[in-house]
């Protein structure tokens, strides 16, 4: 795919249970060249809100911060289906106690350090299993999402063809934040552990960001007043969707999206690993 210009982009900070306490974050973006301008920032309280966005008439990519696929070595030795749209299909039919209780035995019968499957692109990227259901629930993210993805018909490359003015790519923040701050922690949900210290991380990534000293090579560019709001969310989502759309454009530049050779069609691949 050739570089895009002027072209709408998207970074979505998801959650499998959105609330107005904690929405789904969307940050969105115009593309000129290497910068990349953030255009608006806005709150999803709803996984019926994130569908009808998800709807929105194209072109547009999108880079959204939730495991697309599971390890194929865990499908395997569930006996689930190993088509992709089959798999998902399988997944989404399944309770959230059935996968708990499927998982939770996958892991038990494995020795200690090697409990979960993971997928090749959760090494490069730094990124939990996608099989994992606590700390963080990406299991249940995957769950809620994706099949949201393919019931909206968006494009998924390398997973799943639909409308190709709208794609969706799996995009993973935390890789982005450790590139520029290495292992400091820039964000908490809970008020207590909302220290200056990660006010400070917050403050070097947007720094970092709009200076554009990642190997991404783009530069983000922000007002005053956004730059002010990115750094007060010590939350830390409204930062995650600024860092999954940074992804998503720079994905937008790549042949085949940045997907290396001989990525597994089931597992997929974290734009920018």
């Amino acid at each position: 795919m050739p570089a895009m210009h002027d072209s709408l982009v998207f970074g979505i900070d998801f959650t499998s249970a959105p609330s107005a306490r904690k929405p789904i974050r969307v940050a969105a973006g115009q593309t000129q060249a290497n910068v990349v301008r953030l255009t608006g920032l806005t709150a999803l309280d709803s996984l019926d809100a994130f569908s009808s966005w998800l709807a929105q008439p194209g072109p547009w990519l999108a880079g959204l911060d939730l495991p697309f696929g599971l390890p194929r070595e865990l499908v395997l030795a569930l006996g689930w289906p190993t088509a992709y749209a089959a798999l998902i299909d399988h997944y989404a039919a399944l309770s959230r106690a059935e996968i708990r209780d499927c998982f939770a035995a996958f892991c038990d019968a494995r020795p200690a350090g090697g409990k979960f499957a993971h997928r090749a692109c959760d090494g490069p990227a730094g990124a939990s299993p996608s099989m994992k259901w606590v700390n963080p629930p990406v299991a249940w993210m995957l769950h809620a999402g994706v099949p949201r993805l393919v019931a909206a018909g968006v494009h998924m490359p390398g997973l799943r063809d639909g409308d190709p003015a709208r794609v969706a790519l799996e995009a993973y923040p935390g890789l982005l934040a450790r590139e520029l701050i290495g292992r400091r922690s820039y964000k908490s949900d809970t008020k207590a552990a909302q220290t200056p210290e990660r006010l400070i991380a917050r403050k070097d990534i947007v720094d970092a960001l709009e200076q554009g000293r990642t190997r991404l090579g783009l530069r983000l560019k922000l007002s005053h007043a956004q730059r002010d709001a990115l750094v007060a969310d010590a939350s830390g989502d409204s930062l995650d969707a600024v860092l999954a759309m940074l992804q998503a454009a720079w994905a937008a530049t790549q042949p085949r999206y940045g997907w290396p050779e001989g990525v597994d069609p089931l597992e997929g691949w974290i734009a920018s690993a």
